[in-house]
């Protein structure tokens, strides 16, 4: 195991950005040390770890469970529903599915072959109209891509924000009025654009009689998903209502890569066969040498300099490159093409790409959730996904903020 960390590994780590990190070095927290042979930042991974350590138990509780029984049938409606991890995840947890938009031909083909009774809009969204669902939708909820306003004013409006799908979602929550409206994208967009961004889609939902909960990052390892993947939730409830809503608990226990392809606690038997991409043979032979939790800085020198060419003398960790996953530790962030250079996931023991239904499993769809389209479809669609369980957790949470609603509702 290696004895130093880069900052990139020691941020995946703990679960905390760079810049806390560097905040830490200077305040004394944390120092980073050089390491003796690339003379870069690196940190002493006792250090990190004892620090991890302090952490868990420090900032999360162990509950038992999230889980709460809708009063009433809740009713849901999907934007850029992709391949169904949110969709499904809101379905385990009690809500009811009305229809999902989505214009990934295939994604549609991979909803409409696992629930032939959900309503799929496949299309794009700007050539739908949503009124029909006018208060007879209780939450809308959508991924919908980041992309940057033109800011013509000092107070983004609605109208600065078309042409970008942000518009689209807000369109469709205006038409259909629910009382809760979820957005998820990547962590990024907390600095996208200098945060103007993210501070350009609060006040358009403010426009369209909205209040934005305080938005937060909720780490995917935190509830039950073997994965380190990080969601942004945008939060949005009608200003009419006085109910609060409360962001899923994190769960103490963190799953790890042996328990998503192996018999345990989140499947009830081992992976299935499936097909998968496999690396070209000059590839296979240089992470052959890799150990599991290795990367490329754990080459023979002279390998490391002929497999990174040039970028090997470029600062950064790059720590996706080469990477074999070990069996004790969650698996990073799945991507859309499993076998590109700059994120390799490769198998512990085997050298080789994770297979679709090892990709399905890190991203915790049930086995029986069987995917449409090429190989390199079915990847994309699992590698864009919002993993099941957290899609569970989050749909928990909605289903605790709309009893409440409505029971405040009868009382009235």
């Amino acid at each position: 195991m290696k004895k130093y960390l880069t900052l990139t590994e020691a941020s995946e780590l703990i679960g905390k950005s760079k810049e806390t990190l560097r905040r830490w070095d200077r305040e004394g927290k944390l120092l980073a040390v050089r390491e003796p042979i690339s003379n870069y930042r690196v940190y002493r991974r006792k250090e990190v770890e004892t620090l991890f350590a302090d952490f868990l138990s420090n900032n999360i509780q162990e509950i038992e469970s999230n889980y709460v029984e809708p009063d009433n049938e809740y009713k849901v409606l999907e934007l850029f529903a992709g391949a169904g991890g949110l969709a499904v995840g809101m379905e385990k947890a009690g809500l009811k599915c009305v229809a999902l938009n989505e214009i990934d031909k295939w994604a549609c083909e991979t909803l409409r072959k696992n629930r032939p009774n959900w309503e799929v809009l496949e299309g794009d969204i700007k050539a739908f109209d949503f009124k029909k669902y006018y208060n007879k939708v209780d939450v809308v909820t959508g991924g919908f891509p980041c992309q940057a306003f033109s800011y013509a004013g000092k107070k983004l409006g609605l109208a600065d924000a078309r042409g970008t799908l942000f518009y689209e979602f807000a369109r469709v929550v205006k038409e259909v009025n629910p009382p809760i409206c979820i957005g998820e994208n990547v962590r990024g967009l907390l600095s996208h654009e200098n945060g103007k961004t993210l501070q350009g889609m609060i006040s358009i939902l403010d426009e369209i009689g909205y209040n934005v909960v305080p938005v937060q990052v909720l780490k995917a390892i935190n509830y039950k998903v073997p994965q380190k993947r990080e969601r942004l939730i945008l939060v949005g409830i009608r200003k009419d209502i006085n109910a609060i809503y409360e962001y899923p608990k994190p769960y103490k226990k963190i799953y790890n890569l042996k328990d998503a392809l192996k018999k345990g606690e989140l499947y009830n038997s081992n992976v299935p066969k499936s097909e998968g991409a496999t690396y070209p043979q000059s590839k296979k032979v240089v992470l052959d040498m890799v150990p599991q939790k290795g990367y490329w800085r754990d080459l023979p020198l002279k390998i490391q300099k002929e497999f990174m060419g040039g970028s090997f003398y470029l600062g950064g960790g790059k720590t996706g490159i080469a990477r074999r996953i070990g069996w004790d530790e969650p698996c990073l962030t799945l991507t859309c093409s499993p076998a590109q250079k700059q994120t390799e996931r490769c198998h512990p023991e085997e050298t080789r790409p994770f297979t679709v239904r090892e990709y399905a499993r890190i991203q915790t769809f049930p086995d029986d959730w069987e995917f449409e389209g090429s190989m390199a479809q079915q990847y994309k669609q699992i590698g864009n996904a919002v993993p099941v369980n957290l899609g569970k957790e989050v749909g928990f949470s909605i289903v605790k903020f709309l009893n409440q609603y409505y029971s405040k509702l009868k009382f009235k």
